[in-house]
């Protein structure tokens, strides 16, 4: 049925009006349809502010991350920092009860003095090994300028040493992982 096949005038305005509507939802103006749009809009960007809230807190979540894994590392490096310190300040103090057990010798092991010195020494090599310092003496390998300190050079061949080799120690060494506290002092072959 066309606008033409209707001779009612009552029915003429209301197919005119249903005319009406279709084009007016094709477009879009329709309220049901603006509400719609408006929701589907309204929608999408709730999405893209919930994406960018996403992405912000994954990295901030990184940057915690990174933050704690550096705190950690500059922590244990601090430490590691008291610690050889603290050992440089305490190595003169067992180099000195080294010597003096050096010079008591064994002829007098039973006096108690001698006994009490003995301990005092392990005590605090114990105490420098429990906190991750190690002593080395480095006799007959070759000379290393980033672990020894050449106090002297042996001019006379010492029995058989290659030349560069280390054929007498005078202090031990000591490090702490991979870093030299103190490095050994020794004399070194021709």
């Amino acid at each position: 049925m066309t606008m033409r096949d209707i001779t009612d005038p009552t029915e003429r305005e209301v197919a005119e009006g249903a005319v009406e509507d279709d084009g007016a939802r094709a477009n879009g103006s329709d309220p049901e349809v603006a509400e719609i749009q408006g929701d589907l809009d309204e929608l999408l960007k709730t999405a893209t502010e919930r994406d960018e809230y996403l992405a912000l807190a994954q990295r901030t979540q990184a940057d915690f991350e990174n933050y704690r894994k550096r705190v950690a590392r500059d922590s244990a490096a601090a430490q590691e920092r008291g610690v050889a310190s603290l050992a440089k300040e305490l190595l003169p103090a067992l180099d000195n009860l080294d010597r003096a057990l050096e010079e008591a010798g064994e002829a007098s092991a039973e006096e108690p003095l001698l006994a009490g010195v003995r301990l005092v020494r392990s005590e605090l090599g114990a105490a420098l090994g429990r906190a991750g310092i190690e002593s080395f003496s480095p006799l007959g390998e070759p000379f290393d300028p980033s672990l020894h300190e050449a106090m002297a050079t042996n001019q006379q061949p010492a029995g058989g040493a290659e030349s560069g080799t280390v054929v007498e120690v005078y202090q031990p060494g000591y490090r702490l992982g991979a870093s030299i506290i103190r490095p050994a002092r020794v004399v070194v072959a021709a």
